[in-house]
């Protein structure tokens, strides 16, 4: 009996329960057992919404328990009751399964709802089986596997701050796990920068995906074909009308597993337009050109959201930068979230090194002025900054600004119509920075961090500075007119009005 595979136990349990095991479910019975009998320690299951992904997972920690009594198994989940109802459904199972009943302990206390101890032959400290919070406190925990069941879900992810925590709090994990240990992940994604997913979050300095090295089963609804993976409970109708119930942000993550933010976000941040090439920029015979994508650059917007504050700390110090080329379209060239360093602060304060980013800022890009939000610790910094400027031998106007507006109001304005019409392109960096984040989740009212976004915001507002025309004995002290039309000239006529 101790050598009955995954597959037979779980089609015992549903026989008894008078239910049939669907095609779905031998599949991942059988990939559970394949990489749990080839010493795979890392494993992820992937699964569209209610396919029953959980309910395999507790066969399948009764069936391990089955195999090996002295075994200890950790489920950590969002929240302490959601982690709990799989152990209470485990203590089910054993107690019903035909194979397993000789597993419950003779003493009450060691049959809880959320943590049981099997009989067993080995003296341990931990249960056979505990249930925790992903908020938990872990320290002191020993487990030969851990189970991480839905531990995203929307109130772990659907902020920064909660993204970066939810990783944190998953590290910790490792130290529970003991030395050749299994880590089982078991859920679906719900948001684009899931922790299921197949990409680094660049935004977090992460080098690779968090789940790297973990083998993979991804059960979408819909197979490559079009095909439905449960046809007995997802007939082609039933799928129909579920798509249209969830709508195609909800669909695409909960039951196709391709992560999409189901938060409903404001501004439409598929209509950016990404791109990857470089500033080029040229002089010839005392004049100045800009050129990016091979687009020939007419006008430039700066604008700086200053703050002292680190940028996981209250709001952000942020500089955008945005050009706009012939055509009218325009480009999102760079978005910086400037910190500074505590540990330089007692030889160069925190204004003068957030200023000094700004002036390098401004020579990389070739920019000719800077827009500073004066609202709040603003007002001395453009003081501060043209004395930088100075300093580095670098032209460049600095220009006040008092917001009056709402910034709600500011950003749907500035942002609203540009990426309707598609005319909006990001470089790469962009991208791969926390301003796609916030585009995509911000909403009038909500909570969500905007400080990128509302930097952004003024330079697609603001008026385009016209450069001055380059003179030979000004070369490298400023940026080059590049921009047509930005000199004057004089012209000498032979009639008088």
């Amino acid at each position: 009996m101790r050598g009955l595979g995954l597959t037979e136990f779980v089609w015992i349990w549903n026989r008894n329960q008078g239910l049939a095991t669907p095609g779905l479910h031998v599949r991942i019975a059988r990939w559970l057992e394949r990489q749990w009998s080839g010493g795979q320690g890392l494993m992820l299951l992937l699964a569209f919404r209610n396919s029953g992904k959980s309910t395999l997972v507790g066969l399948f920690s009764a069936w391990l328990l089955f195999r090996d009594s002295n075994l200890r198994i950790l489920v950590v989940a969002a929240d302490h009751a959601l982690a709990g109802k799989m152990v209470r459904n485990v203590k089910r199972i054993i107690e019903r399964h035909p194979c397993t009943g000789t597993l419950r302990p003779r003493r009450a206390d060691q049959w809880a709802a959320d943590r049981f101890t099997v009989r067993r032959t080995a003296e341990l400290r931990d249960p056979s089986m505990l249930a925790k919070g992903i908020g938990a406190n872990v320290t002191g925990l020993r487990a030969d596997i851990v189970i991480c069941d839905d531990v995203e879900v929307p109130n772990t992810c659907d902020t920064l701050a909660k993204r970066i925590d939810l990783r944190q709090r998953l590290r910790e994990l490792d130290f529970v796990l003991v030395p050749g240990g299994t880590q089982l992940f078991v859920g679906t994604p719900h948001h684009p920068f899931s922790i299921y997913g197949s990409e680094a979050y660049a935004a977090i300095g992460e080098e690779g995906p968090f789940l790297s090295g973990f083998s993979r089963l991804e059960v979408p609804l819909l197979d490559p074909e079009g095909r439905s993976n449960w046809p007995e409970r997802f007939p082609t109708e039933a799928i129909t009308s579920l798509r249209l119930r969830a709508g195609p942000a909800r669909f695409e993550s909960q039951m196709m597993l391709r992560p999409r933010s189901i938060i409903d976000g404001r501004l439409d941040a598929d209509a950016l337009r990404r791109y990857d090439g470089a500033l080029v920029y040229t002089e010839a015979n005392g004049a100045a050109r800009l050129v990016l994508e091979e687009r020939r650059l007419v006008s430039a917007s700066c604008w700086w959201d200053p703050s002292f504050g680190r940028p996981d700390k209250g709001d952000a110090s942020v500089i955008a930068a945005v050009f706009s080329d012939e055509a009218g379209d325009y480009w999102l060239h760079a978005v910086r979230y400037l910190a500074h360093d505590p540990a330089i602060v007692d030889s160069v304060d925190e204004a003068t090194q957030l200023c000094r980013q700004v002036v390098q800022f401004l020579r990389t890009f070739h920019l000719p002025a800077v827009v500073v939000e004066t609202n709040g610790i603003g007002r001395f910094l453009p003081t501060l900054l043209r004395r930088e400027l100075e300093r580095a031998g670098l032209r460049a106007g600095v220009i006040e600004h008092v917001s009056v507006r709402a910034k709600d109001i500011r950003i749907v304005d500035a942002f609203d119509a540009v990426l309707a019409a598609g005319r909006l392109h990001a470089h790469r960096s962009v991208f791969e920075s926390r301003f796609l984040e916030e585009l995509r989740e911000w909403r009038p009212g909500g909570k969500c961090r905007d400080d990128g976004l509302d930097a952004v915001a003024g330079c697609l507002l603001s008026e385009p500075v016209r450069l001055p025309r380059v003179f030979p004995d000004a070369a490298g002290s400023r940026p080059g007119g590049w921009r047509p039309a930005s000199a004057s000239f004089r012209a000498d006529t032979d009639f008088s009005v």
